[in-house]
């Protein structure tokens, strides 16, 4: 038979034991309905907290990313609004030299055409000078990328004599590069920058009038080769990329070579599209002309052509960059994200328990005062 002890209250340290676990899970529920998280801090879920931060720092590397590419885009609408109108101005002057180039024109009637025609070569400099984004300027050439200098390699033979047609550079930092193409049966060509070395197996050569791509993605560097290539003829051959004062863009959330790209803008000013020299002052000057002005149109024609091209490439890179920010978002928010339904419905259950254990408690507590009728 139990007997009553009043020191030591058993019952009541049990209810109070069970009150403090549910008001422990009552204040965890409350703490997640109002701030609206599963995790509040570390303990909440060790594993869970590392795993969302990690997202959290991608998320906001791609949203930045995607600005820097909407960004890059008003650029190039800012240059190519130059060029158009670099444009027009080419076709009058192509207009001018034409008249100009007739017999039916006096001497003196020429002499006002060519002051015309200087006028709008002037204008083209002016323009080329003067159209600037967030003061950078950008189509008077000193707007470029990191670009490629073909130098010599320690055979006496140029990368152009060997083979490779083009260079091309995506993110790539300046420096020297050099090839490693000792001649062998499996055909494999190593790149190196002195840092990192990354091999391609190159196992046919371009066949004639055919060109093959060989893509070091690890430093963004691609040679385009041709049929003059032979295996092991670029081995020790080296190149320069030398950095540019523009044309950079961090359009990806980590430091890639495929999240940076680089482009360049020519220079478009009448020095640069060969018009300083032209003049209309006489019918052979004026026919003259008439070639240089077709070349300077299809320079600006080509140069609006790639930043057209460029601009609908970063369209369809913040398109791709917004879709996988909304996706890790998502996988971030099953993480991190409190589910209200069932935070409701444990706050409910941890609400009962609390005001059911208090009252317990109370009764547990005068558990002990029945001993007071033995007294009696």
């Amino acid at each position: 038979m139990a007997g009553f002890r009043i020191n030591t209250n058993i019952t009541a340290l049990g209810a109070l034991r069970s009150l403090n676990k549910s008001q422990g899970s009552l204040e965890k529920s409350i703490e997640r309905l109002s701030s609206g998280l599963r995790i509040n801090r570390a303990k909440d879920d060790t594993a869970g907290m590392a795993i969302s931060q990690r997202m959290r720092a991608e998320i906001g590397g791609l949203q930045q990313a995607s600005r820097n590419a909407s960004q890059s885009v008003n650029l190039i609408q800012t240059a190519e609004g130059g060029l158009n109108e670099i444009h027009s101005l080419l076709t009058r002057m192509r207009d001018l030299a034409v008249e100009a180039a007739s017999d039916n024109v006096r001497n003196v009637d020429r002499a006002g055409i060519d002051l015309e025609f200087n006028q709008l070569r002037n204008e083209i400099s002016r323009i080329a000078t003067s159209t600037e984004y967030n003061s950078t300027k950008l189509i008077n050439g000193s707007f470029t990328g990191n670009s490629v200098s073909f130098g010599s390699s320690n055979t006496s033979q140029t990368l152009t004599a060997n083979g490779v047609q083009k260079i091309t550079l995506s993110g790539t930092s300046a420096g020297t590069y050099t090839v490693s193409d000792a001649s062998s049966s499996d055909g494999a060509i190593s790149l190196s920058d002195g840092t990192t070395t990354q091999t391609v197996t190159f196992t046919t050569a371009p066949a004639s009038g055919q060109t093959s791509r060989v893509n070091f993605s690890a430093m963004g560097v691609e040679l385009t080769l041709n049929d003059a290539y032979d295996d092991g003829d670029l081995d020790g051959a080296t190149f320069e990329v030398v950095a540019g004062s523009g044309g950079e863009l961090q359009i990806g959330a980590d430091n890639a070579s495929d999240n940076q790209l680089t482009f360049s803008i020519g220079d478009s000013s009448a020095s640069g599209l060969s018009l300083e020299g032209d003049s209309l002052a006489n019918i052979s000057n004026a026919r003259s002309a008439i070639d240089t002005i077709d070349a300077a149109i299809d320079l600006v024609s080509d140069e609006r052509g790639t930043l057209g091209a460029l601009q609908n490439r970063l369209e369809f890179t913040i398109s791709n960059l917004d879709n996988i920010s909304q996706n890790i978002q998502a996988a971030e928010s099953t993480i991190r994200d409190a589910d209200f339904a069932a935070e409701t419905a444990a706050f409910t259950r941890a609400q009962i328990l609390v005001q059911s254990g208090t009252a317990m408690l109370a009764q547990a507590n005068s558990v002990s005062s029945n001993v007071l009728s033995l007294l009696g």
